[in-house]
């Protein structure tokens, strides 16, 4: 669609009160100035069908409004992030160009001594994907094509098997209807670590073993320990397992033992994959320069959003490492993925649970074509609201 159409007719995202106003574009165009006039948020809250009947559900959404009338439209935001950027990081960016991303982004993270990392950093990533989306919006393109996509045709994913039993049975089954579904890469969560004894540690050697048999030799395994284990459980764990080819173990340690990371990797020929709780490519940089991972899983919902996630992307590859973002969301991490090089960034994950249920309330939310994800062709992120499934939005305020 071209742009001057598309402008013309964007309207309702779905839900009165959410929706942004018709703008009239044609001084803003001619002047190029636009500053941003509000930062929103929305609780939007409705009932979805389950085996046991109906189920309450809700989610929070960011919207950036241009005194033009141009919005920028994101989520399912995180509560604890969108408080901080009520609270602390409104002041910052009212009043500025939207279009001015470095700019914006600079400013945000020297905000406040404690930008670096945490619920800040989280809060830096809500404002700057929602700026994005009204980036897109303005150009009437897909953010991917803002950053110089797309790489490929589509996006193939892998699924993240978390909240399935590790029952041998329950796994091997769920485990063969996954690759019959077209996923060639699958992932699974270790429920413990060195608390549970041999006992334990022999479970988690015979899950890789299960595993492996009930997808066969053609398929790619991954395993997170989400943190649970030390560096001695690991490396046992990883001369144990070599023999059935796992594609990387996950989080095996807490994210400051970057040490233990790096030690491992050079144990084992198990590849060690991290990054959801790395902020910022400072952290980032650390990892790499230190030989700590083959996979780095940087998350564009914290690490500083996709302005953010561009840069590490550039410095893993520098270091010849993948970069394969952590699937909280998927709206951002898909358009980073199209516009980077398949070397730097192969895949997406895709929380099979999760995802069920995380775009509720969006009329087009991602959705796999089997295994792989068609590029998105609306503007922006392409988030519109389906007013059948909002019941209730309730405008929300932390200042």
């Amino acid at each position: 669609m071209r742009r001057r159409t598309f402008l013309g007719t964007f309207g309702a995202l779905g839900v009165a009160g959410v929706a942004p106003s018709a703008p009239a574009f044609a001084q803003e165009r001619k002047s190029g100035k636009l500053k941003i006039a509000d930062l929103e948020f929305w609780r939007l809250e409705g009932q979805r069908e389950t085996q046991s009947g109906r189920t309450p559900i809700s989610s929070l959404y960011m919207k950036i409004r241009a005194d033009s009338g141009l919005e920028g439209f994101y989520g399912p935001i995180d509560d604890e992030a969108a408080v901080v950027v009520d609270q602390r990081l409104r002041l910052v960016v009212l009043g500025k160009d939207p279009l001015a991303m470095e700019t914006l982004w600079e400013a945000m993270y020297r905000s406040n001594r404690h930008a670096r990392t945490g619920l800040f950093m989280m809060a830096i990533s809500a404002v700057d994907n929602t700026l994005w989306d009204l980036k897109g919006r303005y150009f009437g393109v897909p953010v991917f094509r803002l950053l110089g996509g797309p790489t490929r045709p589509d996006i193939e994913a892998y699924a993240s098997c978390l909240g399935y039993s590790l029952e041998p049975s329950a796994l091997q089954k769920q485990a063969r209807l996954v690759k019959d579904q077209g996923f060639r890469y699958q992932k699974w969560f270790f429920a413990t670590g060195p608390e549970a004894g041999p006992e334990g540690f022999m479970k988690n050697v015979e899950v890789v073993r299960n595993l492996r048999e009930a997808v066969g030799d053609n398929a790619d395994i991954m395993f997170d320990a989400s943190r649970h284990w030390d560096l001695n459980y690991a490396i046992t764990w990883a001369k144990q397992v070599e023999k059935y080819r796992p594609r990387w173990i996950e989080e095996a340690f807490d994210p400051d033992h970057i040490d233990s990371f790096a030690q491992l990797r050079r144990a084992t020929s198990v590849p060690v994959a991290s990054g959801e709780h790395i902020y910022g490519r400072w952290e980032a940089h650390d990892y790499l320069r230190a030989g700590a991972l083959n996979v780095l899983q940087t998350d564009p919902e914290w690490c500083g959003g996709i302005t953010e996630l561009l840069r590490i992307c550039a410095i893993a590859s520098a270091y010849d490492v993948t970069v394969i973002p952590h699937g909280h969301s998927l709206h951002a991490a898909i358009h980073v993925i199209a516009s980077q090089s398949p070397v730097t960034c192969p895949l997406a994950e895709y929380l099979v649970q999760k995802m069920a249920t995380y775009y509720y309330f969006e009329k087009y939310p991602p959705r796999l074509t089997g295994a792989r994800f068609p590029l998105p062709d609306r503007p922006g992120f392409g988030v519109e609201l389906d007013p059948a499934k909002v019941q209730k939005q309730t405008p929300v305020h932390w200042s």
